[in-house]
């Protein structure tokens, strides 16, 4: 009896001692149930199979802005979910976060074909779409509130996106991207050495020419604004593409090409910011000094900047 009694004495004792190191009281108050990823099937017209995974926060806001995010070649929806920070960025803001699977698995997206490469055309960008659909339908996404993000390849197709369907984005942010139109093979999820080398380069008018002939040719609505992210030091998608972006979107957006203002708000983060004639930022730009292909870095604020820039950080 003593023994028992001493054993009880002991355990209370190391529990009031834990629960004094991590600062609180026994017994402990119940937290509630974080939000998880969710798969969604048959989500609607989906060309390549895609897979459809969707984060909706616990303190989702009534009427909520859609966040697009894309990952990159090896990546998937899961992945992208974990590895960045967007999913923390919806818990603080109450927006909802589609992250898609590319197919096969790991395959990056395909931004080569000229299925993908307009509006309607069929590919993964229809696919897409009928994610952005499927969450407004159903999960009461705000159709005047979409964005579209990602990395690599997704941030590739975060270009396709606002190219193909300019009146369904009111802004994007593409890590590591290239122009669109760059990465044309005229096949299905081709690779474009040149491309990807940073080789091809055109006049602002020739790039610009290109998404508002091809994309969604006879468009003449609001264009959804840009930022734009690259490491100096990339060896997969080369730097010099975010020169090419640049050009692209603001002979788009129709702002000039020498920039508003530069600044670097973050040691080795070079901004530039392209303002309209009301002074509102069209295209942003940020060259990171010494970074490769690794943005956006988790933990950073990479992911708050963009989300900030869009318009979805409150």
């Amino acid at each position: 009896m003593l023994r028992s009694r001493y054993l009880k004495s002991r355990l209370l004792g190391v529990l009031l001692a834990v629960g004094a190191a991590i600062g609180v009281g026994l017994p402990a108050a119940p937290q509630a149930a974080a939000a998880s990823l969710t798969q969604v099937t048959n989500f609607g017209t989906n060309p390549t199979n895609l897979q459809m995974y969707v984060y909706v926060p616990n303190n989702v806001k009534a009427n909520p802005s859609i966040l697009l995010a894309l990952h990159g070649c090896q990546g998937s929806g899961p992945y992208m979910y974990s590895s960045t920070d967007f999913g923390s960025l919806a818990d603080q803001y109450g927006f909802i976060v589609i992250y898609p699977s590319s197919n096969p698995g790991g395959s990056c997206w395909d931004v080569s074909s000229d299925q993908a490469l307009k509006r309607g055309g069929g590919s993964d960008p229809v696919g897409l779409m009928s994610m952005i659909t499927y969450t407004e339908q159903h999960f009461g996404g705000n159709s005047n509130a979409v964005y579209v993000t990602g990395e690599s390849s997704g941030g590739m197709m975060t270009n396709v996106m606002l190219a193909d369907y300019p009146d369904v984005f009111k802004a994007g942010a593409a890590f590591m991207g290239v122009p669109y139109h760059c990465f044309y093979t005229g096949t299905v999820r081709g690779w474009n050495g040149p491309c990807a080398g940073g080789q091809v380069s055109m006049t602002a008018q020739q790039w610009g020419d290109l998404v508002r002939n091809v994309g969604d040719p006879g468009y003449n609505g609001p264009r959804p604004r840009v930022q734009l992210w690259h490491g100096t030091a990339d060896t997969i998608l080369n730097y010099n593409n975010l020169g090419e972006e640049t050009k692209q979107w603001t002979n788009v957006l129709g702002v000039s090409q020498a920039p508003s203002s530069t600044d670097t708000p973050v040691t080795n983060w070079n901004r530039a910011r392209y303002n309209n004639s009301s002074g509102s930022t069209q295209v942003e730009t940020y060259s990171v000094a010494g970074a490769g292909h690794q943005l956006p870095i988790q933990g950073t604020q990479m992911a708050a900047y963009a989300v900030r820039f869009m318009g979805l950080g409150g």
